[in-house]
């Protein structure tokens, strides 16, 4: 996408047109015909185009190549010139998404400053959206978790490839951030990554969002997945997607190509699909709420996004990055992180996941004064997790109990937290409680404490045996 194609059925024309941007120091290629014009753009799209809008013995004309070019290749700027120019076919092209519109004769000077201004408009175009697309989400990746090396292994072996991924696993665990990952790893990280919010728009407007519109008044407006062309579009919480809007978006899985609202041309897209869900899509299907067919579509290769809960070893590394980002983006205080905060966190539960873990951090340093570390008296709730400093206060469960069941209620608790908090690691946490590795198993024999592996990681729980 380097070089001006030269498009007119008279070769003194192109070839002049070819002197002049030539020696403005622009690469040129010509064509004299409708078929070497199409053929010129499959095999590379130009920086610009200049199309003469009556082409004699072609099987297109000016308008027709237009459509084809501006549905194909949105980014291309086309300057349409013509020798028999009138309003009417000025404002047919224009509709249609040209550039602008010389006639012939054309001014020399006039033709170089459409050029260079249509070349410059096309550049700040696409900076732009390159802009917006990197706003401030982050294709970074922080743990060091069994679940978390897991789950990184799984997203590298997709990268290369072009296969359809389906993210699953709670809201706010992060699957979103695994999608970027994938495509910032992959050979169209240079190219757009879109995100379709399924849950966000509404149902009647959702075929416009995806597929765009075409209207006399407006003439092309671009939906999300033109948008997206040759990059990633992302699916989030797909469950979500209207019927209707499903079985269009199966035919576009299966043709990778479709028609905008109000409109008759086929836009052909070249896109890699990646979506994401927190609910049982099998059970949607079940529900009649989701089509089979598109979940085998979507489906090709399933990859589980673990919740908060299931790498609690990694709240430090995160909540350590959020500060750092907050301090970058916000000039929020860089506060550490005390011990008992650390192991607090560990130990909260999550239902928001990452997301929330990020909320509260940035609470902490909104509400927060000076740069000492966060103690664990900051954290939302802790302040109601004691009355009197050295009191620990019973919830009503507990405080019916006889000592004895009290007793080992705290102790299968404090266990099922503690092993989990070390990714079920029994020799860290028997360093941590004070127990020998021997005396913690027989401890967890007695209390009905087993282990067992779930999303690359132990997770500890209540034998079910």
């Amino acid at each position: 996408m380097s070089d001006i194609l030269i498009v007119d059925d008279e070769r003194d024309i192109r070839e002049l047109i070819s002197d002049i941007v030539e020696d403005e120091g622009f690469a040129t290629r010509l064509a004299g015909n409708s078929d070497d014009a199409m053929a010129a753009v499959n095999t590379e799209p130009p920086a610009l185009m200049i199309l003469d809008i009556w082409l004699k013995d072609s099987k297109m004309d000016g308008i027709d190549i237009l459509k084809a070019v501006k549905r194909d290749n949105p980014d291309v700027p086309v300057v349409i010139i013509s020798g028999h120019g009138n309003v009417e076919i000025a404002v047919a092209a224009i509709k249609q998404g040209a550039y602008d519109f010389i006639e012939k004769p054309f001014n020399i000077d006039q033709l170089m400053v459409v050029i260079r201004r249509a070349m410059e408009t096309s550049r700040l175009r696409r900076e732009n959206l390159s802009l917006k697309r990197k706003d401030s989400s982050t294709s970074e990746m922080i743990g060091n978790s069994g679940a978390f090396r897991t789950l990184v292994s799984q997203l590298d072996k997709v990268t290369k490839s072009n296969g359809r991924v389906m993210l699953t696993g709670p809201a706010g665990a992060g699957k979103e951030v695994a999608a970027r990952y994938i495509h910032a790893n992959s050979n169209r990280a240079s190219a757009p990554f879109i995100t379709v919010n399924c849950a966000g728009v509404a149902p009647d407007r959702m075929e416009e969002v995806l597929f765009g519109r075409e209207s006399p008044d407006r003439g092309v407006e671009p939906g999300l997945l033109e948008q997206g062309h040759g990059g990633v579009v992302y699916f989030d919480e797909v469950a979500d997607m209207p019927l209707g809007t499903q079985s269009k978006i199966l035919r576009v899985l299966v043709d990778q190509q479709f028609t905008r609202v109000g409109g008759n041309d086929k836009v052909r897209v070249d896109l890699r699909v990646i979506s994401s869900t927190n609910k049982d899509l099998l059970a949607e299907i079940e529900a009649d709420t989701f089509r089979e067919e598109l979940y085998h579509r979507l489906n090709v290769v399933p990859i589980p996004v673990p919740s908060l809960a299931e790498r609690r070893e990694d709240i430090p590394l995160l909540a350590a990055h959020f500060i750092a980002e907050f301090n970058a983006n916000q000039g929020l205080p860089l506060r550490a992180l005390t011990d008992d905060a650390q192991a607090l966190m560990q130990t909260m539960v999550w239902p928001g996941n990452v997301r929330q873990l990020k909320n509260m951090v940035e609470r902490v340093l909104i509400l927060g004064e000076g740069t000492a570390p966060i103690e664990a008296r900051e954290l939302p709730g802790e302040e109601d997790h004691s009355e009197e400093e050295g009191r620990v206060v019973l919830s009503g469960a507990m405080a019916s109990l006889p000592l004895r069941e009290a007793r080992e209620a705290f102790e299968r608790e404090y266990l099922l937290t503690q092993i989990n908090r070390f990714g079920g690691n029994i020799s860290r946490t028997a360093n941590f409680v004070g127990m020998e590795r021997s005396a913690l198993h027989r401890k967890l024999k007695s209390l009905g404490v087993v282990t067992s592996a779930k999303s690359g990681t132990r997770v500890a729980h209540m034998d079910d045996d």
